[in-house]
């Protein structure tokens, strides 16, 4: 399927998530549309992302803070602040999952938003939601576990496409805060993609002026996508 006659529907403006007294523009592909894990994977490409079943970008009409952004694992060069977390979560057994629609990762899920993003869309949290927005979709998404002697620390929601790993979310224990989950999720996301011959674990969104976001600035060398372009940068 040539990925250029899909059908795209495009929201109205609405306050912006990510900045403060800005209005953002969504386009979403078709929900009609057959998605399978090739067409998503052409999406990704060019900087659309998941959402539950949704797959969407941004199209903000005076604005284009929010990039698209992947590691290329080949040339990625852990910082030292990384390789410390990896030294520090050596006892982390990583575990590939299909499933997390149990309480106990929901337990984990709940907390970790009312700790970490009362403030943000997704409060309250909610089991309905929990599962729309993580579901598994098109015979591609792994949850990846991190746990530390049978006990669960984190979740990394990981979608396989044809050329990388899509970290689609994550959340972890807010009181293990010494052990830096999120970036070891990230770390153990570019370690997978590389053990398949991947080539590109894609991180979403970077946005500058965004604390949440800004993140993703930390792996490098770092792709962004700028005018439907690939470039690598630091």
């Amino acid at each position: 399927m040539d990925i250029s006659s899909i059908k795209l529907y495009a929201t109205h403006e609405h306050p912006c998530s990510y900045l403060k007294d800005r209005s953002a523009t969504t386009i979403f592909v078709d929900p009609m549309l057959a998605m399978n894990g090739r067409i998503y994977s052409e999406l990704s490409d060019f900087g659309f992302r998941r959402s539950g079943a949704h797959v969407y970008r941004p199209n903000c009409r005076s604005c284009q803070a929010c990039i698209p952004v992947r590691i290329p694992v080949a040339l990625f060069q852990p910082t030292r602040a990384q390789k410390r977390c990896l030294k520090r979560n050596q006892d982390v057994v990583t575990v590939l999952t299909d499933n997390i629609n149990t309480d106990e990762h929901y337990a984990l899920y709940e907390s970790y938003i009312i700790s970490r993003h009362a403030d943000g869309d997704m409060y309250p949290p909610s089991r309905d939601q929990y599962e729309d927005f993580l579901s598994s979709e098109w015979g591609v998404t792994r949850y990846i576990e991190l746990r530390h002697e049978g006990k669960l620390l984190g979740v990394a929601v990981s979608d396989r496409l044809d050329h990388g790993l899509s970290a689609i979310y994550t959340f972890f224990r807010p009181d293990e805060p010494s052990r830096s989950l999120g970036v070891l999720a990230v770390l153990r996301q570019i370690e997978l993609a590389k053990a398949q011959n991947l080539p590109y674990v894609y991180l979403g969104y970077w946005i500058r002026d965004c604390d949440k976001m800004r993140y993703k600035n930390q792996y490098r060398p770092l792709d962004i996508f700028i005018n439907n372009t690939w470039l690598t940068v630091g």
